[in-house]
């Protein structure tokens, strides 16, 4: 979905709506704003169901400073810090503010997140800054942030009140803000394992580009699996497995051609015609493939069996792949039969051979715990791909669970080997 065609009022709605279902704000808290061409700002109204906002209750505030005369409701009391941080940061021209409970959780503490603990969000985000606390709507709240965004900050803590990003649109904003919210909702869940840890090299995974080609015409079975991939990638966002920006899926085709998620595509809103052909490590034109997609390759090359490969973030595995805590899938038998052993991966062996991480898939070992980075699974076919992941972590979040209940009891080593016999798995 391109929302730059929508009216802001519009972009509004859905920005609010999506942090509503995302459970990263409540009825009543959080306000979103964007400033237009004309130098208008539009902003979620005060008081009113942000569960329930439709494009008629959003408020306009003219360059002068005063509420549209058509305005329906009053704008969000916090509307003269929005403005306050436009005119001191001109290129930012969306705010995102809103209380989701990781990020409130840190405020509280007065702890910004470690962007360091998983490569992505640290190369793509920048610095966080901690603004301390003032009245909600008051003059010193507005000029403590104001203060952080002209310093060059984009994202704000503010202490016992939540967050605030700005960008160049609203969507950028939102990506950001549900960005920063998983990473610390995956410290969160880290800190009750052990200690995260943080990268000491945040060298970026950088891929020789593509060249392009224009496809003649679609291939057997290219509809199916663009269809089918979308599907997949849209559940993974509804079950917090994979976010706007992260998480990619692949499909092969046949031995020279797959098909690959977009860079810089929302996964909420994917289509079809995003999914990138690519054929001969030749991109589909005017596309632009994941940065994965030259490890995507080395795992197809190297192993005919697997047709779908799918990396995510999700944040209970994540915690796990952030510290030194062991992931042991013996605890039900489906976590056990579907992960079998995962091994861990140390990042830069990502950044130097995408062959060699190829070598460590095998059917003993279909998934992947890329240290400070991701979550890989593979399969035959791309439910299966996705599965391994959706296992991994509802896995995680029991082993989490559990260690607030007492020692977790894994499944014996003669357990184990009757799984074995059972559903007849390699060795």
């Amino acid at each position: 979905m391109d929302v730059q065609y929508m009216h802001p009022s519009e972009q509004l709605v859905l920005i609010m709506n999506r942090i509503y279902e995302n459970g990263m704000t409540t009825t009543s808290g959080g306000n979103l704003s964007i400033l237009d061409s004309e130098g208008n700002i539009w902003i979620t109204p005060a008081s009113l169901d942000k569960g329930n906002l439709h494009p008629h209750d959003i408020c306009c505030i003219k360059p002068d400073g005063t509420p549209a005369a058509n305005n329906l409701h009053k704008p969000s009391i916090e509307w003269p810090i929005h403005a306050g941080i436009y005119k001191a940061r001109p290129d930012i021209k969306a705010l995102v503010h809103a209380h989701p409970p990781s990020l409130v959780a840190f405020s509280c503490a007065g702890i910004i997140p470690n962007l360091r603990t998983i490569d992505y969000p640290c190369i793509a985000l920048g610095k966080v800054a901690l603004a301390p606390y003032a009245l909600p709507g008051s003059l010193a709240l507005g000029e403590k942030i104001a203060t952080s965004f002209s310093q060059g900050y984009n994202l704000v803590l503010m202490e016992n009140h939540g967050a605030m990003v700005g960008a160049i649109d609203i969507s950028m904003a939102y990506r950001e803000f549900e960005m920063l919210e998983i990473l610390a909702a995956t410290q969160i869940n880290a800190n009750k394992l052990g200690a995260p840890r943080a990268m000491s090299n945040i060298q970026k995974l950088t891929t020789p580009p593509l060249s392009s080609f224009i496809p003649s015409c679609a291939m057997p079975g290219e509809r199916a699996a663009r269809r089918d991939m979308v599907k997949l990638i849209h559940r993974a966002y509804k079950q917090n497995i994979v976010s706007a920006a992260l998480g990619n899926f692949s499909f092969r085709l046949d031995e020279d051609t797959f098909l690959i998620t977009p860079k810089f595509k929302d996964r909420k809103y994917l289509k079809e015609s995003d999914i990138v052909l690519v054929r001969n490590m030749h991109a589909e034109e005017n596309k632009i493939p994941s940065i994965g997609v030259w490890q995507h390759k080395a795992i197809f090359d190297a192993h005919p069996d697997v047709n779908a490969i799918m990396a995510a973030c999700p944040p209970h595995a994540m915690a796990f792949a952030i510290t030194d805590a062991v992931f042991d899938t013996r605890t039900i038998p489906e976590s056990y039969v579907w992960l079998r052993q995962v091994q861990r991966v140390n990042r830069e062996r990502l950044l130097e051979d995408p062959k060699e991480l190829a070598k460590l898939i095998s059917p003993t070992s279909p998934v992947l715990m890329i240290e400070n980075s991701q979550i890989l699974a593979t399969g035959d076919t791309l439910l299966r791909a996705y599965d391994r992941v959706e296992v991994a972590e509802a896995t995680a979040r029991s082993i989490i669970a559990a260690s607030s209940i007492g020692d977790l009891i894994h499944i014996s080593q003669h357990e184990v080997e009757e799984i074995n016999i059972a559903f007849n798995l390699p060795k």
